[in-house]
């Protein structure tokens, strides 16, 4: 998984459902019931998601206790779509796809990257979230306009981060942080160069911090791309939630939650 699963430990162990009710119809008419008697659902009528519901934007508890964030509401609108109601299990990262695989949810909607390995073993949804690798600099700072330009350049970076890897191929001397948090703080104290991470995650920062000294000066061509995932036996889901996501796409909605969370179109 991303680099910032190191973020996500501190996740309850405790699996909890949480009904959230999302009662609209579905795009043909039909009723809850008839939208999900074909796709081998945990309970008939209602989606059933896993989540970590600590991953801040995606899946977090706002000030009320509610649980809300991207993932959140891009999986209620799919299920409004699907006419289904929907429920959150919580739980760690950990034992997320132990769930899924015991049949104990039907999806995961946390981010979970397609890497070649998962879409060996699962079925993905088309995409919902399309990120890069991004190189952070100082406010105004026009030494750095490229990878190439981190050589002999210090960045910060979590020793543990796949991050880590690319700023020291690309010639970077590495201050040790434990994550986003220290690094953005150190840019903007002025004690490191760059520091590379997420697009997601400093979209988030600048989002929630729009006077913050920093920018982005370089990203990576290549992407990371986040969709639902269900085991092989409910393809059919899968292809149930594709086409609410065609819909969803179409309508800007979306592109409308994307830039709620993050300011800008992350959704393809």
């Amino acid at each position: 998984m991303r680099r910032h699963r190191a973020l996500l430990a501190t996740a309850t162990a405790t699996l909890t459902a949480l009904a959230l009710a999302a009662c609209g119809g579905s795009g043909d008419g039909s009723d809850g019931a008839d939208a999900g008697s074909d796709l081998n659902l945990v309970d008939d009528g209602t989606l059933t998601v896993a989540t970590e519901g600590t991953y801040r934007p995606f899946t977090f508890h706002d000030a009320s206790g509610e649980l809300v964030g991207y993932d959140v509401e891009v999986a209620e609108a799919v299920a409004e779509k699907l006419g289904l109601e929907i429920e959150f299990a919580e739980t760690q990262w950990d034992a997320i796809f132990a769930g899924l695989d015991a049949g104990r949810v039907d999806t995961i909607a946390n981010q979970v990257s397609m890497t070649p390995e998962r879409v060996e073993k699962y079925e993905f949804s088309q995409p919902y979230t399309v990120s890069r690798g991004v190189v952070v600099v100082p406010e105004g700072d026009t030494s750095i306009s490229s990878f190439a330009d981190l050589d002999g350049k210090t960045t910060a970076q979590s020793l543990t981060s796949n991050w880590r890897t690319l700023a020291e191929e690309s010639g970077a001397q590495i201050e040790a942080v434990e994550g986003w948090a220290q690094s953005v703080a150190l840019i903007e104290q002025g004690r490191v160069d760059a520091t590379i991470n997420d697009s997601l995650t400093v979209l988030d920062y600048l989002n929630e911090h729009p006077d913050a000294p920093i920018e982005i000066a370089a990203e990576t061509e290549e992407t990371s791309e986040s969709g639902f995932v269900v085991t092989p036996e409910r393809a059919a889901l899968a292809e149930a939630i594709d086409g609410a996501l065609d819909e969803l796409r179409a309508e800007g909605e979306l592109a409308e939650l994307s830039m709620k969370y993050f300011g800008e179109d992350v959704s393809e």
